[in-house]
């Protein structure tokens, strides 16, 4: 009896199902895609271009023809054409053998299941595999195989040439009526089997709709990016969607630049009712009215007004407050999630939500899949599942965190409920379980996915909230407290308040306040103003630019991941510490798409295209009417912005004079090296001004200025035929120059020789400065290749043996961290730099100092040490001369 043939995308993910079907299936990987549209030619039949390559027809007269009648070349394609917009697919290079060896399978087998992932990208990869599989295909009876470049030896070539001249045989078309379409959420053998138990046919709809998106996304890409290789320099892409994601962090950027920061205060004052704790209050009214003070005068005021008044509770008020569970994962929300908590990119979470969705190898029980389909925007989960955590529970937490009935939450109004929630296939498998089979990177990320999913159907947490007004005059002071008392979900899944994922811990909570009654009188010990100053709105993480993407409708789910790594990959933008800033690059074509395309890269229009997909999807829509009605915009668009977008390659006028001849004006352009003003008289003039941006030194200021050994002036950053370097401003009088560390704009130290000898050689040691940091390497160097980093004399937590020391980030911006010296043995890190001072509470070997933009503090690292104080520089109270202290 023929066995059936299961194709899958992978070969973890056969390899996994391959234990649940029985000896009748072989499960075979297709390695991803097997169809695509050409690379080198845009492959898809646009209006009055040749079929599939994106060139217009060019009409040529004939010899003697008369002047304005030309025969056209070819045939034209029309709007109203049925082959409109059809794209050009093409079996992908490399991927011949892995196609006759499915063929061979499919003609043995009695039936073929197409089993890819339950989405669009799913569908079309087993469309693909429909239509190649129901296709004869002939074949050599050896295939080659390895490099072309690679030299071959005469028998090879012997070998080659008789593969030539042998017959060739053909693998006859595998019948449609026998191929199968199955899909499941999850890799269990009961999802499984319900799977085969109900094949269907392929989904054109959900074709169709990956069909239009792929369509999209090539016009564009093959249309634009040329234009800007006319207009700013060759290699430059252009997207759809990653387009409007760097407009977005770009447009943030500006509002930054633009922001104007106010001035407030706050009034806060240290009370005493009798009995612990004292507690503090904030300013709150006036005179029953919200009252606000900008001024340092203003504050002072208010001060002396209430200093000397009677402070009395005005009114105590106390009430219980429920802070919900939060709904189990989609993908969307576990990107903001894994980045806020484990610093995982979006990119690196799909990965290994992948690897937990197709299986990993479990000991004895062999691969298993670990978490459902990780491509979703449902929060829908099965019967199946929901009995089992109910079960759960019970038994890991007590009954007490059980609801009544099963906790279901809403999916937002264009979500696939077809599709579940990202969650574990077993909810009985807990982390702590699987713990010694996973690397710890897929540990974590499975465990953030269950204890989301466990907490999702707990009791909401409960706390015991007290406000007290205090009246001061004609002043309202309120203070606030929160008291945990009930656990509920908190119990599984904790909510940071530095996450920015989940509702944030209110500030208030674990504040206690004492028992106080109305009408009693308070004793005021302090009273302190604070100065602020409002802040611009932050740039973009990983996790909130996800988050914007998905609130604006752009973009989808499977896509966030890939958005962010093209923009990063094309340098459009830089993360420094976590956060996106866009290039000068990035911010330019950023401006110049965005004037020329106003429609097409608009938030709003992305959006309404994401909902026609899913029209498309739902077979609400033809896919070529979306597409008709996006090229109908965009070609117009198009045809002005080749004519009216401004050239860098030309130069773009500044308005500003020549600096060198007065009377030339200066332009912006471009190089290799970036981006310059350059007169227009050039090259009667050569004036040229650098207008890369400066890189900050390590410590975050301003770029240091460097001064001539020679004759003292200062230095400037040059280009050259190597790159950057530092030249003298009095160049050509003097010719002194200094190399940059690499891949920064900071000026490489001189070497200092060191009263010490190297162990390995016995030669003199040196300390170095390099791209990472400061180091002590030898003297005798290549032959002698001794290295010593410099080390803060701290020994590491992690390992004991170790000592820690002061590192630099190899990607982004120049970063600091301070990390064990026995890399990659141990690979503790922390960003704070470590001081060698015992913790004052639990007697920890060292401390560390924090800096942010409220200042500095110093803390303890160790686990259950809560410890914090201000840095000793900074211990001073703010100089503000309104400072009252009452015996």
């Amino acid at each position: 009896m023929a066995r059936s043939l299961v194709i899958v995308e992978s070969p973890a993910k056969a390899k996994t199902i391959n234990k649940y079907l029985g000896r009748n299936f072989t499960v075979k990987a297709s390695i991803g895609h097997v169809m695509d549209l050409p690379k080198k030619t845009i492959g898809i039949r646009l209006p009055g271009e040749e079929e599939g390559n994106g060139k217009k027809k060019k009409s040529k007269a004939k010899k003697g023809s008369k002047k304005g009648k030309q025969k056209p070349a070819g045939k034209l394609i029309r709007l109203d054409d049925d082959k409109i917009f059809e794209p050009t697919l093409q079996i992908i290079a490399g991927k011949g053998k892995i196609i006759n060896d499915l063929r061979k399978a499919a003609n043995a087998a009695d039936a073929v299941y197409l089993a890819g992932d339950p989405d669009r990208e799913g569908e079309a990869i087993s469309a693909h595999l429909a239509m190649v599989l129901a296709k004869p295909s002939k074949y050599p009876e050896q295939e080659q195989s390895g490099p072309r470049f690679k030299k071959k030896d005469a028998a090879a070539e012997a070998k080659e040439e008789t593969a030539k001249d042998a017959p060739k045989k053909e693998i006859p078309a595998t019948d449609p009526k026998k191929i199968f379409r199955v899909t499941f959420n999850e890799i269990t053998p009961k999802a499984i089997r319900a799977a085969f138990d109900h094949p269907r046919q392929v989904d054109t709809d959900l074709v169709d709709a990956q069909q239009a998106r792929r369509v999209l996304d090539r016009i564009v890409g093959y249309k634009v990016s040329p234009l800007l290789w006319n207009k700013v320099r060759r290699g430059l892409s252009a997207g759809r969607v990653q387009t409007v994601a760097v407009r977005l962090i770009v447009e943030r950027e500006m509002e930054i630049r633009a922001f104007t920061p106010v001035e407030y205060w706050t009034i806060h004052a240290l009370l005493d009712a009798g009995e612990p704790p004292a507690f503090e209050a904030k300013l709150f009214k006036h005179n029953g009215e919200d009252v606000e003070v900008h001024t340092q005068a203003e504050a002072a005021a208010i001060v002396a007004a209430v200093e000397k008044a009677q402070w009395q509770v005005a009114s105590v008020a106390q009430k219980e407050k429920r802070r919900n569970p939060p709904p189990p994962f989609t993908t969307s929300k576990l990107q903001q999630a894994a980045y806020n908590r484990l610093r995982y990119t979006a990119k690196r979470t799909m990965s290994l939500a992948q690897r937990l969705y197709e299986g990993v190898e479990l000991g004895e029980e062999g691969s298993v899949a670990l978490i459902t389909y990780m491509r979703t925007d449902s929060v829908h989960v099965s019967s199946d599942a929901l009995a089992q955590v109910r079960q759960l529970i019970p038994e890991r937490f007590g009954a007490a965190y059980l609801p009544e009935k099963p906790n279901f939450y809403k999916s937002k109004k264009d979500a696939q409920e077809a599709h579940e929630a990202v969650r574990p296939t077993d909810a009985m498998r807990a982390p702590e379980d699987v713990r010694k089979y996973l690397d710890d990177d897929v540990f974590k990320l499975y465990q953030l996915i269950w204890q989301r999913f466990v907490a999702s159907q707990m009791l909401p947490a409960v706390f015991d909230q007290t406000t007290i007004d205090i009246s001061a005059g004609d002043y309202t002071f309120r203070a606030t407290g929160s008291v945990m008392k009930f656990e509920g979900f908190l119990a599984a899944y904790q909510i940071s308040a530095e996450s920015d994922d989940d509702e944030p811990a209110e500030s208030d909570e674990g504040r206690r306040l004492p028992a106080v009654r109305e009408g009693q009188t308070l004793r005021m010990d302090k009273i302190r103003p604070d100065q602020h100053f409002t802040e611009p709105p932050p740039r973009y993480t990983e996790a909130t630019l996800v988050k914007e993407l998905e609130d604006k409708g752009i973009g989808r789910p499977s896509t966030y991941a890939s958005i962010i790594s093209t923009i990063v990959e094309r340098e459009y933008v830089t993360k420094d510490q976590g956060r996106f800033t866009p290039t000068m690059l990035g911010e330019r074509v950023s401006i110049l798409l965005v004037k020329s395309f106003e429609d097409i890269f608009d938030v709003t229009f992305t959006a309404r295209l994401e909902e026609e997909l899913d029209e498309i999807e739902e077979g609400k829509l033809p896919w070529r009417e979306a597409v008709k009605e996006f090229w109908e915009k965009f070609v117009v668009d198009l045809d002005r912005a080749d004519d009216e977008m401004l050239s860098y390659k030309a130069g773009i006028p500044t308005g500003k004079k020549c600096e060198k001849c007065g009377q030339g004006e200066l332009l912006e352009r471009i190089s290799r090296h970036g981006f310059f003003l350059g007169c227009s008289r050039y090259p009667e003039c050569d004036f040229i001004q650098d207008l890369s941006p400066e890189l900050p030194e390590e410590t975050g200021g301003e770029p240091k200025i460097e001064y001539c050994d020679n004759c003292g002036k200062e230095m400037v950053i040059k280009r050259g035929r190597f790159g950057v370097f530092l030249a003298c401003k009095g160049y050509p009088d003097c010719k002194t120059t200094r190399r940059l560390v690499e891949g920064t704009r900071v000026a490489r130290q001189p070497d200092e020789l060191l009263d010490e000898k190297c162990p390995d050689c016995g030669e003199q040691l040196v300390r170095k400065h390099g791209r990472y940091g400061e180091f002590i390497g030898c003297t005798a160097y290549p032959k002698c290749k001794f290295i010593r980093a410099k080390t803060l004399g701290i020994h590491c937590p992690k390992c004991g043996t170790g000592e820690l020391l002061e590192r630099m980030a190899r990607k982004g911006r120049r970063r600091v961290f301070y990390g064990c010296n026995r890399y990659p043995e141990c690979d503790f890190t922390t960003p704070y730099r470590p001081i060698a001072e015992a913790c004052p509470k639990c007697g920890a070997a060292f401390i560390v100092e924090k800096r942010s933009k409220t200042g500095v503090v110093r803390a303890c690292l160790k686990e259950g040490c809560d410890w914090e104080g201000v840095a000793p520089e900074e211990a001073a109270p703010v100089p503000v001369p309104v400072e009252v202290t009452r015996a």
